[in-house]
């Protein structure tokens, strides 16, 4: 019986994609890139000075200050370019009248998530949550989705992870919980599949027929 959920933020409860890819190309044009929002898909997901390195190749100075650039513009306008997923507070207020604990294990910084949760008025509904620190020193996610496990203080055999990246799925698996890959957001199904998802969903109703 699954008594605790944890959920991913970004492509699982909300559609951020428009605030996050639009705060990137701000944040590259400082540097003097020209990037279409269809080559950035990857950024959903991985801690951003990560992403930055990884398909930019830039140095851990310049990544930094990629970070700095995509706030400036992200804390003021990309944090709002964003919308809840068609059924989220339905599936949260059934899940709190089930009596299930639910908690929040993002990348995204804890600062910004809070200020989602309460835009959005939906903050009430998790026990606890759990995001990165600003200056990158806590963002792997199976290290989040551990101190999310911890907070809670459930059996881990009562648990399970609901998100849409391979970054979701791993963190889950590396702490030996079951995961739902949630189809919907921004991953494929392959890769969802091939990081070992328990369950995949195509839409936001049947992840309560996975957790009732």
């Amino acid at each position: 019986m699954v008594k605790c959920i944890l959920f991913d933020l970004d492509g699982t409860l909300t559609d951020s994609e428009e605030g996050i890819i639009r705060s990137i190309q701000y944040a590259l044009a400082s540097f003097g890139i020209d990037e279409k929002a269809e080559n950035l898909k990857e950024f959903l997901g991985p801690p951003a000075h990560i992403a930055y390195q990884k398909y930019y190749g830039f140095s851990e100075e310049q990544a930094a200050l990629a970070v700095e650039k995509y706030r400036e513009r992200f804390s003021v306008t990309g944090i709002y370019e964003n919308r809840l997923y068609n059924g989220i507070p339905e599936l949260l207020g059934k899940l709190t009248q089930d009596g299930k604990i639910l908690a929040i294990a993002t990348s995204k910084p804890l600062v910004y998530t809070e200020i989602i949760l309460k835009h959005f008025g939906i903050e009430h509904y998790f026990t606890e949550v759990v995001g990165s620190t600003m200056d990158g020193s806590f963002c792997d996610k199976s290290e989040i989705v551990a101190e999310a496990l911890r907070r809670c203080g459930v059996d881990k055999s009562e648990c399970i992870m609901v998100g849409d990246r391979r970054y979701d799925i791993i963190g889950a698996k590396d702490n030996g919980i079951k995961s739902i890959g949630a189809l919907y957001g921004y991953g494929s199904r392959e890769e969802l599949s091939e990081a070992g998802a328990d369950f995949i969903v195509e839409n936001v109703g049947d992840i309560y027929d996975i957790v009732k």
